[in-house]
């Protein structure tokens, strides 16, 4: 049995302290307004303008740290976030974690690879092959759900050399380029799981008030995560002319159809995500589009 945890008045998020996801993951918790005072050694981050702290932590260790009480929520991949769930039912222990929201970065792949030159005919080819990884649950569950009776070899680290060490025959790896597979003659065939980095949590709701907090976050991290690369693009054209211009718009929320006072014109403004072309703008000013301006957002709630 897991041990209750401490009553709190505060929340805790759990981040990588190295590694792809520690660093986006800190920057996003600021962009969301949140300052730190740090610890000495750098590890505990007390937050000054919420009562919200951040441990940093080996991502492998963020589960288990949300599953014993010890943090509320966590930054993690979801590769990791499965294989712990997986690991965890199979011993019949801790508490089931979910994913709270998906985040859009760290994406990655968990891949079955083999070498270069064999063919791939399917899943049954897998039949008693040494197949090395990281993820042995996540890898098993996929087998079991094949049909294919194989042998996982649990590696911590250097997956993608097992083949060439005579350690596995394929290997099952987390893959972003594929650049890693290339320079050990691998090539991925098959994608077990996706992942990406999300905002993980208890599958229940937080006690002493801190799902207030936690809501409050979540709030802003919302708005910060549709703001990234968000643009706010303005114009005007003739009241005419709308039905025409409003079929160009880049894809993005639902514009929104201003009357100017005075004038046979409405102002048009349409928040939109990623960049916005000059090829696009030349196409809406020659449908009879005006005073075009593109502008950053530097803070928005839904």
């Amino acid at each position: 049995m897991t041990p209750p945890a401490q009553p709190r008045d505060r929340l805790r998020v759990a981040v990588q302290k190295s590694g792809r996801l520690g660093d986006p993951a800190r920057e996003l918790l600021a962009s969301c307004g949140l300052t730190w005072r740090e610890s000495r050694d750098r590890l505990f981050l007390y937050g000054e303008s919420l009562p919200v702290d951040v441990l940093l932590v080996r991502d492998d260790d963020i589960p288990g740290l949300i599953a014993d009480g010890v943090c509320d929520l966590g930054v993690v991949g979801r590769n990791v976030l499965v294989e712990h769930g997986l690991e965890h039912e199979a011993q019949g222990r801790g508490v089931r974690l979910s994913e709270w929201r998906q985040l859009g970065w760290g994406v990655c792949r968990l891949d079955v690879a083999i070498p270069e030159d064999l063919e791939w005919t399917g899943p049954a080819q897998l039949e008693g092959l040494r197949i090395a990884t990281s993820y042995p649950q996540t890898l098993g569950r996929w087998l079991r759900e094949q049909g294919v009776d194989a042998q996982p070899v649990v590696l911590n680290g250097s997956v993608e050399i097992a083949p060439r060490l005579g350690q596995a025959d394929v290997v099952c790896d987390l893959v972003s380029t594929g650049g890693t597979l290339r320079a050990n003659q691998l090539r991925p065939v098959t994608t077990i799981l996706e992942s990406e980095a999300v905002i993980a949590g208890p599958d229940h709701t937080l006690e002493d008030g801190r799902q207030e907090i936690a809501d409050l976050l979540l709030r802003r991290l919302d708005g910060a995560v549709q703001l990234k690369e968000a643009r706010l693009l303005m114009l005007r054209t003739d009241r005419s002319l709308v039905d025409t211009v409003l079929p160009l718009l880049p894809v993005g929320h639902e514009p929104t159809v201003l009357q100017v006072d005075g004038r046979d014109e409405v102002s048009v403004q349409v928040l939109v995500h990623g960049s916005v072309s000059w090829s696009r703008l030349e196409e809406l000013k020659r449908a009879g589009a005006s005073n075009l301006m593109v502008l950053p957002v530097e803070g928005m709630l839904a």
